[in-house]
């Protein structure tokens, strides 16, 4: 799932409780990203780690409570709906995930229309998130209304229903929230950047003003953020290659104040490398309300005299980036 985990993931991960039992889980992954899948629930835990062969593929049984959780290869998300007695087989090509995914099998049938919702939630940000309001919520509520409408026509488990509607509902509200957000990125596209006065984890505070001269890039996390973990490793290998050339790397934590010495530990730990910040404020902090921030990770690119070139820029993860970053730097 290449977008952050947001309210969606979090009212799907939640146990239903009604049952316990096993399920079967095949799988054929094409252009795997590693050699484990893990299956996590509500709290991020891991329930089961499968070992995926060189060819890309597993079988396993194991034990779980009937509900929704999160497939992890890695690199990406993907949703899992999860009883007593399914007996699913996946087929995906790892490069293009989302995109790819097609189960069969017991339970295949809640689990496509996860994976196919997932693909055209993103579909339809990309096709409307440039309209205008009046044709965004057109759009929006046609919609709403077809999907509503093939899940009440699909023959899914009614536990599954019942909590698919509620999550789906969910992520509606945060698509009207990131159509704000998307509105006010716009906003500030190629005007200058709000500033930040922040404590910095190597000593002192940092101003954005302190970068002028070169591009930033900043990205916006927290700890507790999975997905944000997640791209630290390419996060790393963009700031490595990268080291000699005219731009800064910022991380700006957004963990609240109890989470202080957390975050301090955490960076110790991981030997986060560029510029490590502390966000005043948490969600609050000004420089976060300017940019209309309500998920992460977050990233934003800010050319040599402080102007925002993307206030939604590519992931570490994503090749595009440095395409983007080349063609400023050379």
């Amino acid at each position: 799932m290449k977008k952050v985990l947001g309210i969606l993931i979090v009212v799907l991960t939640l146990n239903l409780g009604f049952a316990q039992g096993k399920v079967s889980f095949q799988a054929n992954i094409s252009n795997r990203n590693g050699d484990v899948i893990y299956i996590k629930d509500n709290m991020n835990k891991t329930i089961k780690e499968i070992a995926v062969d060189k060819n890309g593929q597993f079988s396993d049984k194991f034990d779980v409570k009937d509900g929704f959780y999160v497939m992890f290869d890695g690199v990406e998300y993907a949703q899992l709906f999860l009883k007593d007695g399914f007996d699913l087989k996946l087929k995906m090509d790892a490069k293009q995930f989302d995109e790819s995914i097609v189960f069969e099998g017991k339970g295949s049938g809640e689990n496509n229309f996860l994976a196919q919702q997932t693909i055209n939630n993103e579909v339809f940000l990309e096709e409307n998130f440039k309209k205008s309001k009046d044709e965004f919520y057109q759009a929006f509520d046609a919609k709403k209304k077809n999907d509503f409408e093939k899940l009440e026509k699909g023959n899914f488990d009614d536990a599954f229903k019942t909590q698919i509607k509620k999550s789906m509902t969910q992520e509606f509200f945060g698509m009207q929230m990131d159509y704000a957000q998307a509105q006010k990125t716009r906003e500030i596209t190629g005007k200058p950047s709000p500033s930040f006065d922040y404590e910095n984890h190597a000593g002192g505070r940092e101003k954005l003003e302190n970068f002028r001269g070169k591009y930033v890039y900043i990205d916006v996390w927290a700890t507790w953020c999975a997905p944000c973990r997640a791209e630290i490793p390419h996060l790393q290998k963009i700031e490595e290659k990268y080291h000699d050339k005219k731009i800064a790397f910022l991380s700006i934590s957004v963990d609240e104040q109890k989470d202080y010495e957390k975050w301090k530990k955490f960076v110790d730990d991981k030997k986060l490398g560029g510029v490590q910040l502390f966000a005043d404020k948490n969600w609050a902090s000004d420089f976060i309300t300017a940019y209309g921030i309500n998920s992460i990770p977050r990233f934003i690119l800010i050319d040599p005299n402080g102007n925002t070139i993307d206030a939604n820029a590519k992931r570490p993860s994503d090749s595009k980036l440095v395409e983007q970053l080349d063609s400023l730097l050379n």
